[in-house]
């Protein structure tokens, strides 16, 4: 950010070379990050300047030969085979050596903090629950088998980097024990007078996240953990709201309880990271979702994956960051459709007359593509 000396009541400066103004009022402070503007976000680095920006690594450091556990929610079974795809050893991939495992079959569904954590207190401290709480997507039940359970314990102990994705905090529940489901109840097991559906505090997740870094620091001392937020939202809510506003705060719940806890505990451990998945999704682009409005368009989870691979993996990522930007932002209508498909197509000319009328903002970044996109070729 560069900082004007004009004489007035307005401080002014610059973000990316664009030109904004704020009241001198006010002191600001050690560190001050303004709200980008529509324009900051048409840059190719915008999210790395308005983003990333205190959440990225010094250096890349997931290697072929780092092993990673990632589980979580949907947005994390994506995370999985996108590494696996590319060659990175995710340990609980369905078809692994421990593919058996609950985190490998049905990882997707652990999207509350209280069923991530119960995978760690069964696996790694051998916690028994009272109750039965696991069941598929299907519904079947899930037991607490002892071999499943050291396979689990195998595969958390062998991992060099857990990637941990919440999803939501509305939970169902044991009303005697407080015990939290995989999901919600079963049609064929559900009895009001032994079941509850609640919305999970902030203090509740803030106290689920310490413990699965205690117990992951406990066992696996040097690991690197990275938590997320998952920006799928909910299919439905259980309560007497409508499910846009419950869905609203079921995220700022764990999005809150997320910041207070790294805030206060990555200070003190440098080892534990956050993938910022959710603002990627919901801030940098603008018309996101599929016709459903759950399924976030796949060139946008494909761009906030290459971005996760140019910041934290070795070697040379599949595509080029300006390459998935501009498909991204053809998908969402930063850019004309066309636009990716004839520079996918090698009609480069065609490509620049498209933006020709478009700011030089974008006109810059089709030229990028090209350039990323033609080193491809030869």
């Amino acid at each position: 950010m560069k900082i004007g000396d004009e004489a007035g009541p307005l401080l002014k400066f610059q973000v990316d070379g664009l030109n904004q103004e704020a009241h001198k009022t006010w002191f600001r402070g050690v560190h001050c990050n303004f709200n980008p503007t529509l324009k900051n976000l048409h840059n190719v680095d915008a999210v790395s300047n308005h983003v990333l920006k205190g959440w990225a690594p010094k250096a890349p450091t997931i290697s072929p030969q780092t092993n990673i556990v990632a589980f979580g929610s949907c947005f994390a079974e994506h995370i999985s085979q996108w590494l696996a795809k590319r060659d990175f050893n995710v340990l609980n991939q369905k078809d692994g050596a421990w593919g058996d495992t609950y985190i490998a079959r049905f990882g997707e569904g652990m999207a509350n903090s209280y069923a991530v954590l119960q995978q760690f207190e069964w696996a790694l401290e051998g916690k028994a629950f009272a109750e039965t709480l696991w069941h598929d997507k299907d519904a079947t039940l899930q037991d607490y088998n002892e071999e499943i359970r050291l396979q689990t314990k195998a595969a958390l102990l062998a991992s060099d980097f857990y990637i941990i994705t919440l999803g939501l905090s509305e939970v169902w529940s044991h009303r005697a024990t407080g015990e939290v489901f995989w999901r919600a109840v079963p049609q064929d097991v559900y009895d009001p007078a032994l079941h509850e559906f609640r919305v999970s505090t902030h203090s509740e997740n803030l106290s689920n996240l310490k413990q699965i870094h205690r117990i992951i620091r406990k066992h696996n001392p040097d690991a690197k953990i990275m938590f997320t937020l998952s920006p799928v939202p909910l299919v439905a809510t259980f309560r007497p709201v409508s499910c846009i506003t419950a869905n609203s705060a079921s995220k700022a719940i764990l999005r809150a309880a997320l910041d207070e806890f790294l805030s206060a505990t990555r200070p003190e451990d440098e080892n534990l990271h956050y993938w910022p998945s959710y603002e990627i999704v919901m801030d940098v682009f603008q018309n996101r979702w599929s016709d459903d409005r759950r399924h976030i368009k796949p060139q946008v989870l494909d761009y906030v994956m290459t971005a996760f691979e140019h910041v934290w993996c070795t070697g040379k990522p599949q595509m080029g960051l300006s390459q998935a930007w501009v498909r991204a932002r053809c998908a969402t209508g930063g850019l004309p459709p066309k636009v990716y498909s004839f520079l996918e197509s090698g009609q480069f000319e065609n490509a620049e007359k498209a933006v020709s009328n478009w700011s030089v903002e974008n006109r810059n970044l089709v030229e990028q593509a090209k350039l990323e996109m033609m080193s491809q070729r030869f």
